[in-house]
C-alpha cells in the first residue's frame, strides 16, 4: 500500500509512511488509484485536490503495473503449479 500525505504545499506520495500530516492509503493497483482520484483521496485528506496534486497522482498512477498483466502472470503461475502437481 502507498501512503499519500496532505502537506501545506499540496499532496505528497510517502513511500516511507512516516511523513507528518494527514494521510490516506491506497493499494498499488491502478483501479484503486483511479477510484481514489475521483474523490476518495480528497475526502480522506479533507481537502480539495488542485490540478498540481492531480498531476502528481496521475504521474504515480502511470508507474503502476497494468493489473491485467499481473493477473495473467498469477494465472500462468497457478496453471503451471496445477500441471506439475505442486
Amino acid at each position: 500500500m502507498t501512503r499519500i500525505v496532505r502537506r501545506p504545499d499540496g499532496v505528497q506520495i510517502d513511500p516511507s509512511g512516516k511523513l507528518a500530516g494527514r494521510g490516506a492509503y491506497l493499494h498499488d493497483k491502478k483501479t484503486c488509484w483511479e477510484r481514489g482520484m475521483r474523490g476518495a483521496i480528497a475526502s480522506a485528506l479533507k481537502m480539495e485536490l488542485t490540478s498540481t496534486d492531480m498531476e502528481l497522482l496521475t504521474a504515480y498512477l502511470d508507474t503502476l503495473p497494468d493489473e491485467e498483466t499481473e493477473s495473467n502472470r498469477e494465472n500462468t503461475k497457478n496453471t503451471a503449479s496445477a500441471n506439475t502437481g505442486k
